[in-house]
């Protein structure tokens, strides 16, 4: 039986701006059962991909992220806000629902040869993924695989992602 994931997320209307409603994942996190389920059901479907880096967006891709890696053995690449790397950087601007930001990598983070999970918490226009996308490839990496926890399918991302990358795509809530 698949785990209630959406009874620990909590809505919050006009979050960051007027008409938003922000996922607030901290409940599920907080809850011992719903983070060890997330982070196995995430694990369990890319487990025969052959993942050797999972790649987590800042902040909450962290949080998932890493856990994710651990369980399937593999390496944590951090896909940060700008400045916030101590090395040299490849860096990807993206839209946003409400502006544009920018992801950076270490360019030694990724090998060609790679095996790249994308995990982060949401899919909602797609270009926090497809940022991350173009940073694995100019890696030399493949991306074989992303997992979300939730999917804002009105926002269509999966048509967006797809435009970018034909990696298996995974959510385990969809909102539509």
């Amino acid at each position: 039986m698949a785990f209630d994931y959406e009874s620990l997320i909590a809505s919050i209307p006009d979050y960051p701006e007027p008409g938003v409603v922000f996922k607030d994942i901290t409940p599920l996190l907080a809850d011992p059962e719903g983070f060890n389920a997330l982070v196995n059901d995430l694990a369990d479907r890319f487990s025969d991909k052959g993942v050797t880096k999972v790649v987590g967006a800042e902040a909450r891709g962290f949080m998932v992220g890493a856990p994710v890696a651990f369980k399937l053995g593999a390496g944590f690449v951090p896909a940060r806000k700008p400045g916030k790397l101590p090395r040299e950087v490849r860096s990807q601007e993206y839209a946003l629902e409400y502006g544009t930001n920018s992801l950076e990598m270490h360019v030694d983070a990724l090998v060609p040869g790679d095996k790249v999970l994308l995990i982060d918490d949401l899919a909602a226009t797609g270009g926090t993924a497809i940022a991350q996308v173009k940073l694995v490839e100019a890696a030399g990496a493949e991306v074989v695989g992303m997992g979300f926890l939730l999917e804002l399918a009105f926002l269509d991302p999966r048509g967006v992602i797809s435009q970018a990358t034909d990696a298996e795509i995974h959510s385990l809530v969809t909102i539509m």
